[in-house]
């Protein structure tokens, strides 16, 4: 068995940012110090807006607070286009099969895949959940790659990290009959005790991660790896929308304010431009846009290609060209505007019980203890939007989309183009109180390790350490409103 480094891991109140799914190898057991101060460095509350409206995802919000809370198309799309998001939602929701068959539309799935379906990680359009017990993972995967000081500058910039030899940079544990995936990922967990500083405790399940049998070849004893979970799909075309102006304007790299919040921009490669530009999708930003987060899903998860991603991750040393395909490319143009177009159309829920004093009080307290400083409450989308049901939208998706360092916790020591080891962009928070509604399994953070949103604000530390620090210092029913607030987006 292949046992992954240890690494020691603490963290932070911003979330580990947020899909396709990753973080961390081993960690040490560090005791988590109960805070002195409540408030250590934390903005003042009305720096930041306090959200007054339902309508989160601006006019398309939706009001279904069910399983299906993640599902539905924009409220404010023409019913022509919800002609075209039932098609995408079709070949989003089902499976894909090996070539050759007769459903020519949906084959040459593999040789080596993570899954089947899209829907297999996004469950009801939701985040994934790790596996347990002896369950294969499917939602959760490890990324791959070797250290970027032994990669040549055209890789990095073009690929954003060094692919492993006989591995890529994803573990593929899964496979089509006749092939042997790639390995076995073994996931373990161990207690750590946080205490409040009201003497209370909370248990967290601290993840360690180790790869066994590998099938094609030893692993390198350099091998970095990082866990990712589905993230949701829902609100993805609004945040794409939002001017990059905005988004650059919002970075502090070098804390030049002092508040000890610097966050960074991703740069990465557009692979329908041949350009460098500005990342915004995925754990640490490296993709810029749904469409390319998207088809590399589709040839890292399932092994399928397209027109924008004609390569899978399958490594010419393990004989996937030996292999019937689906033909050149597998996912038509097509289907790839299908998809696209549903993964841009998903609404965003309602919010709900605004009214309540526990979820205002809450709210007040997410901005006081500086959460608000990553996980910026409001934006407006650009004007000229591509479409009409995206442009100018005030939205409240709880996100800078900025990469932050999230602590030691939560590293993952891989960088990803510019994103180093520590750092994750913030994750929207948009909806996060209908999670386990829509699938009950689901876990919080890159890797599903926060089984509660309270676990989730423990596991944060670097930039974020003193409002995890306040939270801790927080007497119980001040806890408890905080968390009534989280629920309620």
């Amino acid at each position: 068995m292949y046992r992954l480094p240890r690494f020691i891991v603490l963290a932070k109140w911003v979330p580990s940012t947020l899909a396709h799914s990753s973080f961390l190898l081993f960690l040490l057991a560090v005791p988590l110090q109960a805070a002195e101060s409540p408030i250590q460095n934390a903005p003042p509350s009305q720096d930041y807006p306090i959200q007054t409206t339902p309508m989160s995802g601006g006019d398309g919000s939706v009001e279904q607070f069910d399983h299906n809370a993640y599902s539905l198309p924009l409220g404010n799309m023409s019913m022509t286009k919800r002609l075209d998001f039932s098609v995408g939602n079709s070949f989003f929701r089902n499976p894909w099969v090996a070539a050759p068959a007769s459903t020519e539309a949906r084959d040459g799935l593999g040789p080596l895949l993570n899954t089947n379906s899209c829907q297999g990680c996004h469950l009801k359009d939701g985040r994934g959940h790790p596996p347990t017990g002896d369950e294969n993972p499917i939602a959760l995967f490890l990324r791959l790659s070797l250290p970027a000081s032994q990669a040549d500058p055209e890789t990095l910039e073009q690929r954003g990290a060094l692919p492993v030899p006989n591995y890529g940079l994803q573990l593929q544990t899964a496979a089509i009959s006749g092939a042997k995936p790639e390995a076995k990922l073994v996931i373990e967990y161990r207690p750590r005790e946080v205490s409040f500083t009201d003497g209370t405790s909370v248990t967290l399940q601290e993840p360690l991660y180790s790869i066994a049998e590998p099938a094609y070849g030893e692993l390198p004893e350099s091998l970095q790896t990082s866990p990712r979970l589905a993230p949701p799909m829902i609100g993805l075309g609004l945040l794409e929308a939002i001017p990059e102006a905005d988004l650059i304007a919002a970075a502090d790299p070098d804390d030049a304010d002092g508040d000890g919040i610097s966050g960074r921009y991703n740069q990465v490669w557009d692979v329908r431009s041949g350009t460098t530009v500005l990342g915004r999708f995925g754990w640490k930003a490296g993709e810029p846009s749904i469409e390319q987060q998207g088809l590399h899903a589709f040839a890292g998860d399932m092994g399928l290609t397209s027109s924008l991603v004609p390569q899978t991750d399958c490594m010419e040393s393990q004989g996937c060209d030996d292999f019937p395909n689906g033909g050149t490319p597998e996912v038509s143009d097509d289907v790839a505007d299908f998809v696209t177009f549903y993964a841009s159309s998903l609404a965003v829920p309602m919010r709900r019980n605004m009214d309540d004093p526990a979820v205002k009080q809450g709210a007040e307290r997410f901005n006081a203890l500086g959460c608000a400083s990553c996980h910026t409450p409001r934006h407006r989308t650009a004007a000229d939007a591509a479409r009409p049901a995206l442009a100018n939208q005030e939205i409240w998706p709880y996100s800078d989309l900025l990469l932050h360092d999230l602590g030691d916790a939560l590293a993952d020591h891989r960088s990803e183009f510019q994103a180093d080891g520590r750092e994750w962009r913030t994750p929207p928070l948009w909806g996060i109180g209908l999670a386990q509604t829509v699938n009950p399994r689901a876990g919080f953070l890159h890797d599903g390790r926060a089984r509660t949103l309270e676990e989730a604000i423990l596991w944060h530390g670097g930039e974020a350490e003193s409002a995890t620090q306040g939270y801790r210092a927080l007497p119980a029913d001040q806890r408890a409103e905080l968390i009534r607030f989280l629920e309620s987006l």
